[in-house]
């Protein structure tokens, strides 16, 4: 029986391509990142997987890469699940700054330990524990059951929602998970066991 679990980030959005923090806003893909999301369903495609369930996030920018994904792999009628928990971490009062401006405003060492430590949020924003606090159990409630069940489940969502569940699917510390990234529009696939332990991962 197949319990398989595919995660990918969005595409790039207009505001990676910028450098800005981008968190809960709610920018559209570029070009770049159009072809990212069309690539993704190829691949996908070219691997001959029948997705049961979609998830993705509140965020137009995860629900694009989904749609273009799906329309590349030929299928038009699936359920997609939408929800806020999956969405990007929430960067507060840095959301919409350039990065290079926010590390002029409160200064280098301030902005890395606001985007590098697990448990430090930018001014009104989320830290990645936060995020994890809100991802995980989402994931544990209402993904991985539909996992366990057997069939293929396709997550199209965030950098830092998906590093939170990598960050768990793999057993990973806060200083290990930070040092991951999450490439925009490159499928990651976990097959799980009937108890949710990863027996491969594969980066594709």
């Amino acid at each position: 029986m197949d319990r398989r679990l595919i995660l990918v980030r969005h595409g790039q959005s207009e505001w990676n391509l910028k450098n800005l923090f981008t968190g809960w806003k709610n920018p559209g893909l570029t070009d770049k990142g159009i072809e990212e999301a069309k690539e993704a369903g190829q691949l996908l495609k070219s691997r001959g997987y029948e997705i049961e369930l979609c998830y993705t996030s509140a965020l137009k920018r995860a629900q694009h890469t989904l749609d273009l994904m799906l329309e590349e792999m030929g299928i038009t009628n699936m359920t997609i699940i939408r929800h806020q928990d999956l969405n990007e971490r929430d960067y507060g009062d840095l959301a919409g700054l350039n990065k290079d401006d926010a590390r002029e405003k409160w200064g280098d060492e301030q902005v890395h330990i606001w985007r590098r430590s697990y448990d430090t949020p930018p001014p009104g924003g989320e830290s990645l524990k936060d995020t994890a606090d809100r991802v995980l159990p989402y994931y544990k409630r209402e993904i991985e059951p539909r996992v366990l069940d057997g069939g293929t489940i396709l997550v199209a969502a965030h950098g830092n929602s998906l590093r939170a569940l990598v960050m768990a699917l793999e057993g990973l510390s806060p200083e290990e998970i930070l040092k991951r990234e999450i490439a925009t529009g490159k499928p990651i696939i976990y097959d799980l066991n009937e108890s949710g332990k990863v027996l491969k991962v594969e980066n594709i």
